[in-house]
């Protein structure tokens, strides 16, 4: 069970108590003054996620330790018209304590995710209560004080059975997938992160910005070196200008395998989403599962110069469904409401595959793209690639009955890949589980019109509340281009194994930190040269190459000047073979301002740029033979990572990392390292 811990501070010399409550989550503020404790529980599980009869909450107020018995409630004011005795979507409920006596202090609470109490234990009595003074204000009317959200990973081995059997894993505190984080726009985030594993560690917080603050990105040898067996280290940030679904995964090794999970960041107080309020909100994270120990996998590749095992299965939460053996209790069921909407958080946490998503019998609408307000759309399908998130709004309107959630590849070349589906259920209420599921109508595993036609759709809000800042001028151009080759290995089968570069460069991880070495400035650890296109100039998407297949190798950083605009153009070639490459840039989002089929031309294809609305995003999927075009502001000072988001790819060296120069403002170089950053 994930742990978090919150700080109460109890200042009754303004002689008040404050409980706020509202439908999305409850805050106990100590004092008149505002020291706001903010709770966010799982949004599931919470008693105010609809609205409530006034004696459950009179109930809910009586069960937060209150020493007397509340019996009524009165003077109920709501944003819309509901019923007298209804509390409405939309309001916020205070109930003022008063106290006779004068005390201050703090104390640690714990807060299970589960469960959420208020007791004596947690803020003293301090003498009988004077009054009651209950009240109802609009949401916009009272802004919350940012809190601080204290989470403790414990990074472990559990055994876990998946088809079949059981086999040991590594789990953040005993789970899998491991625990949803939850914060909102503007708050601070403390993860202490304890490895108890035979494993280095790393956690990354994917799509987090991380202003000025790389020590907190998390992988491996690029803004940190790894926690070691026995140590921790904590994360420390804070969560500015995003809200959204994210995701935190392991960056070392493939153990991002089973060490990942969700992260949802609300909207501030009083901001509502720019869509139709959900009813309800679930978190649907993507993965694969492996039979056999995935290092092991991994190490028998590339011993041999080959690509590892395809994995076993897909799963949704950590389960396959019942299409794969032994898997009729290893099935993530939601049930639903007729007639209610529901918010599906999705992510894809597969290593290395894109994922088409459907639901038998019910569209979706499209509203979030990487924590990014989308233009609404309707689909009947979605295609998610590694490292992407994507949110829909699903309407429980079809006939009453159980019907599948199903994920399976999107299959762009002639390569094997674990074709197998898997699914989860939508149960309507009160439909007995005997009831069959029916499956929905994936597009086919090679559909890239689907898929291209899916990715054309996407477009930022670009409205006052939510502009799209697209650079319009371009300070610096880049061209990388992505292929596969061979490096030498002399006990390797045929001397030789699979490499991938970038602009014909294959990276070489270094063993220390990159961000430690550039905030330094330690000499030999790179080299700040990498170039801004490729050594020569071909038929990139022309007929497979299969002659000078090697690459050369170094760890060399492309160095951006403070506030630069910077386009890069990322060219897919048929070096040995076309494919599709979601890559992701952290610390940063960036606007996809073009995307094509075959070359790109410098000459011509700016000129079909989408500079008004573009998606924006930190992961892209460039396309099979093809092109996409990004455009960011470099205004976060550190060393950032690009890379694909295929584990295969990223393994053979298809990544490098951005130098972004300090700027001249007092906060817009990096910060000093934390003392606890580890060592190497």
């Amino acid at each position: 069970m994930q742990q978090l811990w919150h700080t109460v501070h109890y200042d009754l010399i303004a002689k008040a108590y404050i409980f706020i409550v509202d439908d999305q989550n409850f805050e106990v503020n100590a004092n008149l003054l505002s020291k706001a404790l903010q709770i966010t529980p799982e949004v599931s599980d919470h008693p105010f996620t609809t609205p409530r009869l006034e004696n459950e909450i009179i109930s809910f107020i009586n069960k937060l330790g209150y020493s007397g018995h509340l019996t009524n409630i009165s003077g109920i004011r709501t944003k819309t018209p509901h019923a007298s005795n209804t509390l409405g979507n939309g309001v916020r409920m205070l109930i003022l304590l008063s106290s006779s006596e004068k005390t201050s202090g703090s104390r640690l609470i714990p807060e299970s995710p589960k469960a959420h109490r208020v007791t004596d234990k947690m803020a003293p009595r301090t003498g009988p209560l004077l009054h009651f003074i209950l009240g109802f204000v609009l949401l916009a009317s009272i802004k919350a004080e940012a809190a601080t959200k204290k989470y403790q990973f414990d990074v472990q081995v559990s055994n876990v059975s998946r088809l079949c059997h059981a086999k040991p894993i590594v789990t953040v505190n005993g789970m899998f997938p491991g625990p949803t984080i939850y914060a909102r726009e503007g708050d601070r985030v403390i993860i202490n992160v304890t490895n108890h594993a035979q494993y280095n560690m790393s956690i990354h917080w994917h799509g987090l910005k991380q202003y000025a603050n790389g020590w907190a990105d998390g992988p491996a040898y690029i803004t940190q070196c790894p926690i070691q067996t026995g140590s921790n280290y904590v994360y420390d940030f804070n969560v500015t200008g995003q809200r959204g679904t994210l995701w935190w995964h392991a960056h070392i090794l493939w153990l991002r395998a089973t060490v990942y999970g969700a992260i949802v960041i609300l909207p501030q107080q009083g901001t509502p989403y720019p869509f139709p309020k959900p009813d309800k909100e679930h978190v649907l994270v993507f993965g694969e599962w492996w039979h056999n120990d995935v290092e092991e996998i991994v190490k028998q590749g590339n011993a041999m110069g080959l690509p590892p095992n395809m994995s076993d299965a897909h799963t949704i939460n950590g389960k396959p469904g019942p299409l794969f053996p032994c898997s009729e209790k290893h099935t993530f069921a939601m049930e639903v409401d007729q007639g209610k909407k529901y918010l599906l958080r999705i992510a894809n946490a597969a290593l290395n595959d894109e994922l088409f998503f459907a639901i038998a019998g019910h569209n979706m609408t499209v509203v979030e793209i990487d924590a990014v307000y989308t233009k609404p759309f309707t689909t009947s399908a979605i295609l998610i690639a590694p490292g992407q998130t994507t949110n829909v709004l699903v309407y429980a309107n079809s006939a009453p009955g159980r019907y599948f959630m199903a994920v399976r590849p999107f299959q762009d070349v002639p390569i094997p890949v674990d074709n197998k589906t898997a699914t989860a259920i939508i149960q309507y209420k009160g439909i007995p589980d005997t009831v069959l599921p029916s499956l929905p109508q994936l597009p086919s595993p090679n559909d890239t019109t689907f898929a291209l036609s899916y990715n054309n759709k996407l477009r930022s809000l670009n409205t006052p509340n939510f502009p799209a800042n697209v650079p319009l001028n371009v300070d610096r151009k880049l061209l990388f281009t992505v292929g596969l080759g061979k490096s030498v290995c002399p006990t390797c089968i045929n001397g030789t194994r699979l490499s991938a570069s970038l602009n014909n460069i294959t990276f070489v991880m270094p063993q220390t930190g990159l961000l430690e070495a550039h905030y330094k400035n330690k000499k030999g650890v790179f080299t700040p040269d990498f170039p801004d296109k490729p050594p020569k100039a071909f038929n990139y998407t022309g007929a497979p190459l299969t002659a000078n297949l090697f690459t050369t190798h170094g760890t060399r950083l492309s160095k951006i000047a403070f506030n630069s605009t910077v386009e890069l153009v990322i060219q897919d070639t048929n070096l040995l073979s076309v494919e599709s490459h979601p890559f992701h840039l952290h610390g940063y989002n960036f606007f996809v301002v073009g995307t094509g089929v075959g070359n790109f031309d410098p000459a011509k294809d700016p000129a079909k740029y989408n500079l008004v609305d573009p998606p924006e995003r930190n992961t892209v999927g460039v396309p099979t033979g093809g092109w996409s075009a990004i455009r960011f502001r470099a205004d976060n000072p550190g060393v950032w990572f690009f890379h694909c988001h295929l584990e295969l790819h990223t393994g053979w060296g298809l990544k490098t990392a951005f130098v972004v120069e300090d700027g001249p403002g007092k906060d817009q170089a990096v910060r000093p390292p934390p003392k606890d950053l580890p060592p190497c």
